[in-house]
Formats: C-alpha cells, sequence, structure tokens
C-alpha cells in the first residue's frame, strides 16, 4: 500500500479556520466538503494530510478552508497528483512572516552556564513575540564530540545525525547538586564563564559535562526507572543504542568495526557508562521539547538546520559505511568566500544504495527534527543535485569534481570541442598539484573532469591560443550547461521523498555555483530559496534588489559565513553605516514578498547605537576561508535586557507590520 502525503502552504487564517483536501474518491471526501480528511499544521502554515489508502493517480482534488459550516473553495482547475503551484483563494493575503538567525550556543542570559542554552530560547521567544517575529532560525545542534577541544566547535561536523550536543543543556534543569561544595563550586565556575565575552567551548563542555555526571551518581536512578524514560529508548533504539556504545568505545579508545553484538557487549561490561549517555540525551531531549513547545504557544516557529554531511568518524558512518563513499570528501568549488574552494573533510553519500530502501536514512532523520522544528535549513541544496567530490588525502578544493556527474573521454573532447588531450595535462610539473588542467574521474578510467578555472592554472600558458579557446569553450560547456537535465533528474529522486517525509517547511541554502535547473526543481517541490542581497543570483548585478523576491524566498542580510550587514557596509563605504541607512535595508527586506524574512540577530541590533556591539567585527560567526575557525561568538547583552528595550523593540516590531 502506497500512502500519498498533501502539502499546502496557505494564506494566512484565522484561529478558527482549518484546511481540508476535498476529492474525487472517498477517501477525499467525494467532494463533499465536510467529508474532506482535516489537515493539521504546526507553527508555520504549512499543513499535511497522510493519505493511508492507494490513491487512483486520476484523482482530482481542491483545498478547501473550513469555518464551521462556512467553506471556501481554491479557484482554478481541479489538482491532480502531478499539480503544484500556488493557491488561490480570493481575498486572502498571503502569509509571510518576519524571524531572526541566531546560534543557540550565542545567546546571553543572567542563568546560563557560559553558553547559550534550550532554556534561552523561551527568552528568545519571548523577544520574537514582543517584536513581531514568527520565526526563529538556529545553526544545527548535534553532538560534535571527537576531542573535547575547541575543533569540535564546528556545528557542521556531527557525529550523530541524531544526538543533541551537550553543549546546549541547562544543568540546574537536571537536579540540584547534593554536597553545598560541589554547589558553591560550580557556582564560582559558572559566573566566571558566563561573564567571558565568548564561548570558551572546551571549558563550558568539561563544566557541562562534570556537572552532568554528579547529577548523574546522585539522582539518575530516578530518572532510568521512569516510564518516561523508557518510552524515550524504546521510541529511539536505533540510533540512540549505537550512539552510546560508540561515545564508551571513543573514550576508551577502543573503536572497533560497528556490529549489533559490539553494541551488546558495551552495555553488558561498561552499563552505567553506557546508560550515562542516554540519560543524557533523553535530558538534552526534555530541555529541547520544552522549548519547541513553549515557541509554539506564543506563536513562534524554529527553524533548525540540517547540514549536508556528517563525519566520517561519525555513528551514522560507523554504523552503516555503506550509505556513504568514505574514499572521498565533500566540499565546495571556488567561490566569493574561498578562492581555493572548500574541503569539508565529510564522506560523500552512496545516493543509489540510499536509494534502494527510498532514502530510509534521511527520512529518518528529518521526522527525528519534526518533534521540535516547524521548518528547517537545508544546508547546502547543491549537494542534492550534485556534491563537489575531492578524492581522500587532496587538500585542495580546486582539485575536486561534481558528483554525479558526465565526465569527459579524450575522443569526446576532439570530437566536440576540437581540444586534443594528452596526459601531462593531469599532472603538475612544478610542486604545485593544482597546477593541472584536468581531474581524473576516480571511478571510471580514461575519463576527465576539466579542472574548475583551469585557464588559471600556470600549466594553461603552455596551450596555443587555438587550444585555449577550445579549454575555455569545453569548460563553459561542462560546468554550465551539459549537466542540466542530468542534475534535474539527479534531484528529483532524492528531493521529493525528503521534503515529503515530514510536514515542516523546507527552506533551501542555495548559495554558491547554481546549476539552471536549480530553480526549477525548488519551485515545483516549494523548497524556499535563499536571497542574499550582497550575493544576487541575476548575472552581472551588484546588489539583489528585495522587492523583487519571490514569494517562494527566504529574504536576509546576512549569512553566519558573511559579515554581519554593518561590517560590510563598513568595509565597503569605509566609513561607520548610518542608523538610518542601516534602518533602510532591514526595511527593505521586511517590505520584501518574501515568504520569509529572517535577519541575523546582529543585524536586528546593528540599528540601535546603545544596544549594537561596539566592535561589528566581533559578531562575525564564521569565517570560511579559515577550516580551523573556532566557533564561539555570543552576544555582548543578555536577553533579559534585550527584552527591556522597549523603544527599540517597538521599532522593530513597526518594521514588521507589513509582514
Amino acid at each position: 500500500m502506497k500512502s500519498t502525503l498533501f502539502k499546502v502552504i496557505t494564506p494566512r487564517l484565522s484561529a478558527d479556520q482549518t484546511v481540508a483536501v476535498c476529492g474525487s474518491v472517498p477517501e477525499l471526501g467525494s467532494w463533499n466538503p465536510m467529508a474532506a480528511p482535516a489537515m493539521s499544521r504546526a507553527g508555520i502554515p504549512m499543513w499535511s494530510f497522510r493519505s493511508m489508502a492507494t490513491l487512483p493517480a486520476e484523482v482530482e482534488f481542491k483545498f478547501i478552508i473550513r469555518r464551521g459550516d462556512e467553506v471556501i473553495w481554491e479557484e482554478g482547475e481541479n489538482r491532480t497528483l502531478d499539480s503544484p503551484g500556488e493557491l488561490d483563494f480570493r481575498g486572502l493575503r498571503h502569509w509571510r512572516a518576519a524571524g531572526v538567525a541566531v546560534p543557540v550556543f550565542s545567546l546571553r542570559s543572567d542563568d546560563d552556564f557560559g553558553c547559550g542554552d534550550f532554556a534561552d530560547l523561551r527568552l528568545l521567544v519571548d523577544w520574537a513575540a514582543a517584536t513581531g517575529q514568527q520565526v526563529i532560525q538556529i545553526l544545527p545542534i548535534n553532538d560534535t564530540t571527537m576531542t573535547r577541544t575547541q575543533s569540535d566547535s564546528y556545528p557542521y561536523s556531527a557525529i550523530s545525525s541524531y544526538a543533541i550536543h551537550l553543549l546546549y543543556l541547562r544543568p540546574s534543569q537536571l537536579g540540584e547538586l547534593q554536597m553545598e561544595s560541589d554547589r558553591e563550586r560550580f557556582e564560582s565556575l559558572r559566573l566566571r564563564l558566563n561573564e567571558a565575552p565568548d564561548v570558551d567551548y572546551p571549558a563550558v563542555v568539561a563544566a557541562k559535562e562534570e556537572y552532568a555526571r554528579i547529577i548523574y551518581k546522585e539522582q539518575g536512578v530516578d530518572t532510568l526507572r521512569s516510564a518516561e524514560f523508557a518510552d524515550f529508548v524504546g521510541s529511539n533504539a536505533a540510533w540512540l543504542l549505537p550512539y552510546c556504545a560508540y561515545c564508551v568505545l571513543r573514550d576508551n579508545g577502543e573503536l572497533r568495526p560497528y556490529s549489533p553484538g559490539l553494541v551488546a557487549d558495551v552495555f553488558l561490561n561498561s552499563r552505567s557508562e553506557a546508560m550515562f549517555y542516554a540519560w543524557l540525551q533523553y535530558h538534552l531531549h526534555v530541555q529541547l521539547l520544552a522549548a519547541s513547545r513553549y515557541a509554539r504557544s506564543r506563536g513562534v516557529s524554529l527553524k533548525g538546520d540540517i547540514p549536508i554531511g556528517v563525519s566520517a568518524g561519525s555513528v551514522d558512518a560507523w554504523q552503516h559505511p555503506e550509505l556513504f563513499n568514505l574514499d572521498s570528501s565533500a566540499g565546495a568549488p571556488p567561490d566569493a568566500f574561498a578562492r581555493d574552494g572548500q574541503n569539508w573533510g565529510f564522506p560523500t553519500y552512496n545516493w543509489e544504495r540510499m536509494a534502494e530502501d527510498g532514502f530510509a536514512w534521511w527520512r529518518a532523520r528529518l521526522s527525528h527534527m519534526a518533534q521540535y522544528f516547524d521548518a528547517y535549513r537545508i544546508d547546502h541544496v547543491l549537494g542534492f543535485f550534485r556534491i563537489w567530490e575531492i578524492p581522500a588525502g587532496v587538500s585542495s578544493g580546486l582539485l575536486g569534481h561534481f558528483s554525479p556527474a558526465l565526465p569527459l573521454s579524450p575522443e569526446e573532447m576532439e570530437s566536440q570541442f576540437g581540444f586534443h588531450w594528452e596526459p601531462w595535462m593531469t599532472k603538475p610539473l612544478a610542486g604545485d598539484p593544482t597546477d593541472v588542467l584536468f581531474v581524473a574521474d576516480p571511478r571510471r578510467p580514461g575519463r576527465f573532469h576539466p579542472r574548475i578555472m583551469g585557464y588559471e592554472a600556470p600549466c594553461f600558458a603552455r596551450l596555443s591560443p587555438d587550444r585555449q579557446d577550445a579549454f575555455r569553450s569545453l569548460h563553459e560547456e561542462y560546468f554550465y550547461r551539459r549537466h542540466n537535465d542530468f542534475w534535474r533528474d539527479s534531484a528529483m529522486l532524492k528531493l521529493p521523498a525528503l521534503v515529503n517525509a515530514t510536514g515542516m517547511l523546507a527552506c533551501a541554502e542555495d548559495l554558491g555555483m547554481i546549476p539552471a535547473c536549480v530553480p526549477g526543481v525548488l519551485d515545483r517541490e516549494r523548497i524556499l530559496a535563499l536571497e542574499v542581497q550582497r550575493m544576487p543570483k541575476q548575472y552581472g548585478v551588484e546588489l539583489a534588489e528585495p522587492s523583487q523576491y519571490s514569494r517562494l524566498n527566504v529574504a536576509t542580510t546576512s549569512t553566519h559565513d558573511m559579515e554581519p550587514l554593518r561590517l560590510w557596509l563598513l568595509k565597503r563605504q569605509g566609513e561607520e553605516p548610518t542608523i538610518e541607512k542601516l534602518t533602510a535595508i532591514i526595511r527593505s527586506h521586511t517590505d520584501s514578498p518574501a515568504m520569509l524574512a529572517v535577519l541575523p540577530l546582529q543585524d536586528w541590533l546593528s540599528i540601535d547605537q546603545t544596544l549594537r556591539r561596539v566592535d561589528p567585527s566581533e559578531e562575525q560567526i564564521n569565517v570560511p576561508a579559515n577550516p580551523n575557525h573556532y566557533w564561539r561568538y555570543r552576544m555582548h547583552l543578555t536577553l533579559e535586557s534585550l527584552l527591556g528595550a522597549v523603544s527599540y523593540n517597538a521599532r522593530i516590531r513597526a518594521l514588521n507590520e507589513k509582514r
């Protein structure tokens, strides 16, 4: 039996209105609007209904809005299962929302233990509600613990697609320490860490883990015996038990190839330690779920972030090595952030193997996230079309190639482009490994990818002018036209299964070298595309115009990988931008047609002389060109003081009134 998921983004509705799907078969009410199955929603108006019956391919339907006996039908022709498109309810306004983007670790409150945590989200929700915002976007919160040093601060290098990082725990919610000496020691440590201008990642993680271990020893048995804990373990055993065993083996330096028997042995021989990690994940789940439910109760939605990759040393790769290409790593081709490209160090996915069970690994991962989030950011959505793949042991992103791709044979180069390939073109001569014109395909002998921007390699000068022209023509065709249909088909094999796994609103991070097929696929699947004003997608345009954005967009002034708006303007114009100019830029985004206008907290704060940070260079979260960047940015003021900034909050609310 094949189920069908119906999803629709509705206009702005009143609290007593609901959405239903009414159609030509009994499962959809047989065109009786009162018998049509109701759809469900969370915070964002993404309504969903899953029909568990197998529907005929020729079924027709419409979406309707009900309030008591009143029914509003959408305009236009009847829909079929293959007819995506905008809703048309005459007289109803499109739903639009403003929001704030900030890593959880960057939050600051009076009660923190050196970094932001899930309890802080309640205060952030209160601020969002007070300023007319309905979305809070965060960075990934997955566990990244490998070394317990600052190198683990990179939130996109998860060791588990499910486990939550200890960093976001509010220790006091675990219980009160029994020993007065412990209480005094940890309170002194908490105050010292909380006064630091940035996150001291190793110290915070060490302190929270020590606190948790003391509470676990003193009171953990009460939780372990509870029905709630048993339900949590039972519902999450498929990932939780391997994760706990992995953590024990990692800490003991005894990580061995995965097997169910090995997991059982760890729980038999190190049960208390393994259960500590299960106990910790339970409390993190409880604290995040409480924050999520509080947000929904105040009309605010949490938007999560799903990284494109996981660590090669992750539980996922340990438990399911068949799902990954462990002989290569993912990255990005050269762009405005990194002229040498980027090597993220994550294994690429074995999509063929994943497709065999309908991408179950991805669907389970997204279903797990849906407990907490109403929307999610698909990190580097271009990776679902094609990923930039770099052979293991190679550091430079310039030596990568797209995968999947259609590499060229020497015969094809000759016949189609008049370019005569020679073996020296893949072999650097002067010690620079990037000084090549072609990269050999690792899985298809005798086929080659042109090195990206190979015309900038020193060896390019060895070619005659005619051969240089032929290489440029080959390069242009290969990177910008050859793969459009191929990559569209590649994405359409993956993205529908993912997007339809949950009722969450999918938002793409689609920056970089964008294939021409991407906008059509995102539009078809109702995935919101990202628009950053200083990274326009129109060729030859310096700055995008927010008033021209599409409704299916997320508009933003900057991202965590960029200089915040104020710093960027300061460098661009050589002087501090005025409050008026900053406000005008923000207003252009909140006034835009984009469904979401989600701005970094630093950019919201930039329009107030007294609240913003004195030095804007201290506000950048990440520097993509630096693979060893320490992720530690933290708000310089507390959420309590931000909530108390009444006149400022009124100004923000006024900016969001048109939303």
